[in-house]
């Protein structure tokens, strides 16, 4: 009797666990999915995974949050502003556009791709882009890799 209530129990704990790394995969690939959508809507596929790759290189890197939600939505002081600023601007609008349901199952697909596969190799320790029609500060003192799209990325 007591060797089937410690299988019962373990198996509980292992569908709880499971149940847990699933909720955690399914929250990670939301937040990956957003960060595309609102950043590289318009942009061809190789530009989105591209900034599924930004993403995705940040959370490998000791310089950023270890999960994807939290570097989506982290914010650092800004000096010269005197606020708190967020890496992906979209993250700072109170009312994000909502979604065109299309478009959104593309880029879920695009971004379950990145988060398997790792995609998009060339962008390798590529941690940064903009808008080509901007020139910020911090872009001097980088290492461009590539235009794709309307977005500069760097090292």
């Amino acid at each position: 009797m007591l060797c089937t209530s410690l299988v019962i129990i373990s198996s509980i704990s292992s569908l709880m666990c499971y149940s847990f790394i699933e909720h955690h995969e399914t929250n990670e690939l939301h937040c990956l999915t957003m960060n595309i959508y609102h950043e590289a809507r318009g942009e061809p596929d190789e530009g989105k995974y591209a900034v599924a790759k930004v993403t995705l290189n940040r959370v490998a890197s000791k310089y950023y949050p270890n999960t994807i939600c939290e570097v989506v939505y982290e914010k650092r002081w800004d000096r010269i502003r005197k606020r708190y600023v967020s890496a992906f601007s979209w993250t700072e609008l109170e009312q994000p556009a909502a979604p065109k349901m299309k478009l959104w199952k593309h880029v879920k697909n695009i971004a379950v791709t990145a988060y398997q596969e790792h995609a998009i190799t060339d962008l390798d320790g590529a941690l940064f882009y903009h808008a080509d029609h901007i020139r910020p500060s911090w872009s001097r003192q980088k290492t461009r890799v590539t235009k794709i799209g309307r977005h500069i990325f760097y090292l």
